[in-house]
């Protein structure tokens, strides 16, 4: 998120006293949060009591009776469960200026984010919320990073942040407010919180020092890459790992530039600093001798990276850590949306985060139903390992009941609350009875690569359907080395044993030749990475341009497979 005053000395962001407030703050919010774990059902309840009592007298509490609610069964029965859509009325007349509709505090910001048609929504972000809810999740969120890697705060040039963009004017709903996404918040001036400052966010590329449209979001990259290869960066922020996986494609595409204007001493074509004709050589030296220059090339002293490691990702990140150096650690961002959190690593763990027992009142649907305003729903202390499922929360900041769309499967317990590891979006594809969800095709594809050995870069997928029989599925793969034809017919049963495995609709429908066999599409390597530079170039935030499995719009799978057979 944005620092408090862009126009700072570069090296207060890092100075001695800062950086152990900083520490102080990550650690101890995240001890707090584990001392929680002992009272997890206890917090759920005071977390509901607080949120009705705050907001019982607002439009949407008096409508459903947050006043005379006690209990969880009360509040099941008084608000359904729901979808952003549903909430949209009372969002909008928010976001129009009236107050105490959903929430007695107004709303100082809100946040964008796309939803499944691709609308940006509102979501309202009150000073409550961020104080009870996502100020202690979200420095306990970094304790990991902190603890192991202390040298990513010596200096603020020491990590590269590819989701912050800060924005001077930035757009507003009706009523004036901001409407922006959270890494353009500027959380100290906002909220009074001027530690919130993520690392990297004190950069000298923090805020570029030349003119760029904001929209050209491309544009931006390149300048914030061409300024990082100058320093000695020893990690990379990405929390969405499509931006992580487009650096070194980046890097690859934009170097004859970036040696050039470091030669030079401009920057986007602008003077910028000195000349620095040896660090430009040292580039060359690395190209001439690599041919083509890899992160790890750049800054050997890489030390981690830090974004989700799950979903498609969970395929790709193993080939990808390669790119920035032996040794260097992925570090799992939250399982968390703009709307709100759901869980935080306190750990190295891999993949999955504690429930933020303290931030809002959880509820659960098994993964394979279909999310209804009447859907019974299970508590934390319900949850089964190795089970997906549906997530609901409710929070002081006007979200109630609220069905997020993202899809967490139970990892296992820790301290008695469940560890959960986000793995894709509750959409289903659904062509002829199969209900297949992101999360099943993406263990399917886990297993048939590693029975046959194979890796890829990204992968996709769309129903193709026949002019005579059945539909099927295609899938299009960007290999990570190259796949002989014997491996390619060799992984498509593989791909359909596994996907039946994971979905008895699946099963089912092959069974009865409702669903034809899969086919496959072999891409070149850089095909996904084209694809998402293409999107990005359109003018969406890359921060929205995330992984994605289903694709049955027909002018993007053009897009993602037009003549980029491998």
């Amino acid at each position: 998120m944005t620092t408090s005053d862009p126009h700072r000395d570069d090296t207060s962001w890092a100075s001695p006293e800062r950086v152990r407030r900083y520490h102080a703050r990550v650690l101890g919010e995240r001890a707090r949060l584990r001392a929680a774990f002992a009272d997890a059902a206890g917090h759920q309840r005071r977390t509901l009591t607080d949120l009705l009592a705050f907001n019982a007298d607002t439009e949407y509490g008096r409508a459903h009776g947050f006043g005379r609610i006690r209990t969880l069964d009360d509040f099941r029965k008084a608000v359904p469960v729901q979808d952003y859509s549903a909430l949209a009325p009372w969002i909008e007349r928010a976001a129009a200026g009236e107050e105490n509709v959903l929430t007695a505090d107004r709303p100082a910001v809100f946040f964008t984010s796309s939803g499944s048609t691709g609308a940006h929504k509102k979501v309202p972000v009150t000073p409550r919320f961020m104080r009870t809810t996502f100020f202690p999740f979200y420095y306990a969120a970094w304790a990991p990073l902190i603890e192991h890697f202390p040298d990513v705060l010596a200096r603020p040039d020491a990590v590269l942040n590819l989701k912050h963009d800060p924005l001077a004017a930035p757009p507003t709903t009706a009523s004036g407010s901001p409407h922006v996404g959270a890494s353009q918040v500027d959380f100290g001036t906002r909220f009074g919180e001027p530690l919130s400052a993520e690392p990297g966010t004190g950069a000298p590329w923090a805020t570029l020092p030349v003119p760029v449209e904001a929209g050209e979001h491309l544009e931006k990259m390149y300048l914030r890459l061409r300024m990082a290869v100058e320093s000695d960066v020893r990690c990379v922020i990405g929390i969405n790992p499509a931006m992580v996986a487009a650096l070194p494609y980046q890097l690859d595409l934009w170097w004859p530039r970036i040696v050039k204007e470091v030669h030079d001493g401009t920057l986007g074509g602008l003077p910028h600093g000195a000349p620095n004709p040896a660090r430009a050589a040292e580039l060359q030296r690395l190209a001439d001798r690599f041919g083509r220059v890899r992160p790890a090339h750049i800054w050997p002293n890489m030390r981690a990276l830090f974004c989700w490691t799950t979903g498609l990702a969970s395929l790709y990140l193993p080939r990808l850590r390669e790119e920035f150096g032996a040794g260097v650690t992925a570090l799992p961002a939250p399982v968390a949306a703009s709307e709100g959190p759901v869980g935080v690593a306190l750990d190295r763990h891999p993949s999955a985060g504690s429930l933020v027992v303290t931030a809002s009142v959880y509820e659960f649907a098994d993964a394979d139903t279909d999310l209804a305003p009447d859907t019974a729903t299970l508590g934390p202390d319900e949850l089964e390992p190795g089970r997906d499922y549906h997530v609901i929360f409710s929070h002081v900041g006007g979200l109630y009941r609220y069905g997020v769309g993202d899809v967490v499967r139970v990892v296992d317990r820790e301290d008695g609350v469940p560890r959960v590891e986000y793995t894709g979006r509750s959409t289903l594809s659904d062509a002829a009875g199969e209900r297949l969800r992101d999360a099943q095709v993406i263990r399917a594809l886990g297993e048939a690569l590693a029975a046959g050995g194979l890796d890829l870069r990204n992968a996709a997928c769309r129903v193709r359907n026949a002019e005579q029989g059945a539909p099927a599925y295609e899938f299009a793969v960007a290999p990570a080395t190259p796949w002989s034809d014997d491996e390619s017919r060799r992984f498509l049963p593989r791909l359909d044993d596994a996907l039946g495995r994971e979905s008895a609709g699946y099963r089912r429908a092959r069974a009865e030749h409702r669903l034809g066999a899969p086919t496959l599409v072999r891409l070149r390597p850089d095909a996904f990475l084209r694809d998402w530079q293409a999107a990005v170039a359109t003018g969406i935030r890359p921060t929205q341009v995330k992984d994605r499995l289903f694709r049955q719009d027909p002018a993007q799978w053009h897009r993602l497979t037009d003549g980029a057979g491998a």
